[in-house]
């Protein structure tokens, strides 16, 4: 496992972001070998979850590389093949749309349909409060594509907020090992969380 290349892509959802960098931490002592990718709106964005920049340097230091922020950094992953599986944790409704329609249009999801061209896994972490209205069809979109495999998800507050999916993050390296084998970790849907 230490040999294998992990991309790290993060985009908004900035509200699961400390959530999403535990998670890089775990992944990184299985997967040593890991590629921060930031969307532009992640890497330039400070909001009341934290500064920009500071997310940054976190991001860095995990990873122990500089990170793909820009569409022409990111094309090359798929030419080069520089990667063996690629993380979107966590992936909002918008970029979950934009990976349905086969849009690439920032610097992950670029990085996305360069890391397909070389059928290798994606390994998708939603987190959208819109995963059961809006975007459900595009959830449902990857899931019957190859090589997309979901981090398994549930309602993060079905009451306060009846339409919101999250992935849970601790699940991150049994998804992504799962998915270099070919398989989907399951169950998908979880129930509520305890």
């Amino acid at each position: 496992m230490e040999e294998t290349r992990v991309g790290f892509a993060l985009t908004g959802s900035f509200c699961t972001w400390e959530k999403t960098l535990a998670a890089m931490e775990a992944t990184a002592r299985v997967y040593p070998r890991l590629f921060p990718i930031l969307s532009e709106t992640a890497a330039a964005t400070d909001t009341r979850f934290g500064r920009a920049a500071d997310w940054r340097a976190q991001i860095g230091e995990i990873c122990g590389r500089g990170i793909i922020d820009t569409i022409p950094a990111a094309e090359p992953i798929g030419p080069k093949g520089l990667l063996d599986v690629l993380v979107i944790a966590p992936c909002t409704g918008n970029t979950l749309a934009k990976l349905a329609a086969g849009i690439a249009d920032t610097a992950v999801t670029m990085a996305a349909k360069a890391h397909l061209r070389n059928g290798r896994p994606v390994v998708v972490a939603v987190s959208t409060n819109d995963g059961l209205a809006g975007a459900a069809r595009n959830i449902g979109e990857l899931l019957c594509r190859k090589h997309y495999y979901f981090v398994p998800f549930r309602q993060d507050d079905p009451e306060g907020k009846p339409t919101s999916l999250v992935a849970d993050f601790t699940l991150l390296p049994a998804a992504i090992a799962a998915a270099l084998e070919g398989r989907q970790l399951q169950p998908v849907l979880l129930g509520p969380a305890s």
